[in-house]
């Protein structure tokens, strides 16, 4: 893909949209039933097409798959679930011969209990130097027989696990995911290592996941709501490790996107000084409801929280690991908060999707890069997976209660006709398809000149050849109650209704798009328009 007005080549990751790939849920090129590389390289084209300009892989590494691959056992193998090396490197060069750039996943907190390191420190007992590299420590109680700290795991319960000779081990996520102790300089030296192997293969860039849970107090003590410094939450350690990565990162021109849940704009705006991180998701943008004040309210302060450390914003509707867009936007709470999830949430899909395609045009106007989950772009729901297939730990661990994260995580329907509507498998994927999955096949939507994918085309073609998009300054433009109404640069104004009526065009000489039908000169509700003056 040439460079274009919004992203100049050297710059591309300010203004780039980045499609991920979620491996195991994209598309089989064995039949196996799993996601795979050669699932992934098949459908190059149909990437290309689509218009994005760089790939981010979830983890497609060695992994037993305790928590979908973020369990990492090898960062220099790939699972061969889903291939090997050499698959990787040709997927790598193959997607640049066709513009499109590859940015892996680095999972820094922790690793698999099936990786070398963590077997060996099981084997080498307790005091020794393969245990110092995790987090191991006596229980307390008479007996050892209580956790060593108060803490409770990301995904519920305690985060401790008491090995065969009475010893502790933290873990943060599931046991499954033993956290590394990066004050060791050898958990330094093999991430910066790993780093420099993907680099060296032709990945333009790194996603960080959990970015700013790695450095933990050494002291590991009880956890004290309000106390600052928080004892394993963005402690100011992890700053002087992303500037080192950030050194290798320059070696090889790379850049890094960290996963970064914080609620303070001026603590993750550290992450983005020009040493330490190119960019972060903005979460604060994704969780926001369909409001046009509370939305006014995100973009103005994510904008105004980059300004200072030069960075450009990111925006992003949903992800692997939350409810996808069109469901979301159809519930009467439209905001996100993993612990509001629950079963049984009804939602209005043809609302939903009316406000995503709304919600597609908004998020691709603004100033900065945009991440695009697979599937979003075919409007996918959010499926509801029986009791007895899900797989995913966040609902094992919360004893049932959270519906988890595989709603979102359903194979892609491909071709409407086809056996598992295309995904490619012999027999049922790893996970069901709900029915009615084949009405959002992609072949289907691309002969339908009114579908999502349709708009998503038209939207990234615009994009990429049209001058006013991308990184660059924003404008808000006076409008009515429940209007988003900003100008961009080159005379492109971008107008959202979320009122409940419609309202007057701003001034203009011309529509560029808008995601549905307008009414003569009004915007009707829940429609936006990219327009040029």
């Amino acid at each position: 893909m040439a460079a274009s007005p919004s992203h100049p080549t050297d710059d591309w990751w300010r203004g780039a949209v980045i499609y991920q790939v979620y491996v195991r849920s994209f598309a089989d090129g064995d039949g196996d039933g799993t996601g795979d590389l050669a699932g992934v390289r098949a459908k190059l084209p149909y990437l290309a097409e689509l218009g994005v300009d760089a790939l981010w892989f979830t983890p497609w590494y060695l992994s037993p798959l305790a928590d979908g691959g973020y369990d990492v056992a090898d960062y220099r193998t790939i699972d061969p679930a889903f291939g090997t090396l050499a698959e990787a490197e040709k997927l790598i060069a193959e997607a640049r011969g066709l513009g499109i750039r590859t940015i892996v996943d680095i999972v820094p907190n922790h690793v698999s209990d099936q990786h070398p390191w963590f077997r060996a420190a099981l084997a080498a007992g307790p005091g020794s130097p393969e245990r110092e590299l995790f987090h191991f420590r006596p229980g307390r109680g008479e007996r050892g027989e209580l956790p060593p700290n108060d803490w409770t795991s990301q995904f519920s319960g305690r985060p401790w696990t008491r090995v065969a000779d009475g010893e502790w081990y933290l873990h943060l996520f599931t046991p499954q995911q033993p956290d590394l102790n990066w004050a060791h300089p050898t958990v330094r030296e093999e991430h910066e290592d790993v780093l420099r192997f993907w680099f060296e293969r032709g990945v333009a860039g790194v996603r960080i996941d959990s970015a700013a849970l790695p450095a933990k107090d050494p002291d590991l003590p009880d956890f004290t709501e309000g106390v600052d410094p928080h004892p394993y939450v963005d402690r100011d350690e992890l700053h002087d490790i992303y500037r080192s990565w950030r050194a290798v990162a320059d070696e090889y021109g790379g850049i890094f996107v960290g996963e970064v849940w914080l609620p303070d704009p001026g603590r993750f705006a550290r992450y983005l000084r020009p040493d330490e991180l190119h960019t972060a998701f903005n979460f604060a943008f994704l969780a926001c409801p369909w409001d046009a004040a509370a939305l006014r309210r995100t973009i103005d302060e994510t904008l105004a929280g980059h300004a200072p450390v030069g960075a450009p914003a990111t925006w992003v509707l949903c992800n692997h690991d939350v409810t996808r867009t069109v469901t979301r936007y159809g519930r009467a709470d439209t905001g996100f908060d993993f612990a509001a999830k629950a079963f049984g949430v009804p939602a209005d899909l043809e609302l939903g999707t009316r406000r995503a395609r709304a919600a597609a045009l908004l998020t691709l106007a603004l100033p900065g890069a945009v991440y695009l989950y697979q599937g979003e772009e075919l409007g996918l729901p959010e499926a509801e997976i029986p009791l007895d297939r899900i797989q995913d730990p966040m609902h094992h661990r919360s004893g049932g209660t959270d519906p988890g994260r595989d709603g979102c995580r359903v194979p892609l329907p491909w071709t409407a006709d086809a056996p598992w509507c295309g995904f490619g498998s012999r027999d049922e994927p790893w996970l069901p398809q709900p029915e009615g999955w084949a009405a959002y096949a992609a072949d289907r939507q691309a002969t339908d000149p009114d579908s999502m994918l349709s708009l998503y085309r038209r939207a990234l073609r615009l994009r990429r050849t049209t001058a006013g998009f991308g990184d660059g300054p924003l404008r808000w433009l006076p409008a009515p109650s429940g209007l988003l109404c900003f100008a961009r640069p080159a005379g492109l104004v971008c107008a959202v209704n979320l009122g409940a009526e419609p309202v007057e065009l701003p001034a203009h000489t011309g529509v560029l798009l808008a995601s549905g039908p307008l009414d003569g000169g009004r915007l009707p509700q829940d429609t936006a328009v990219w327009l040029r003056t």
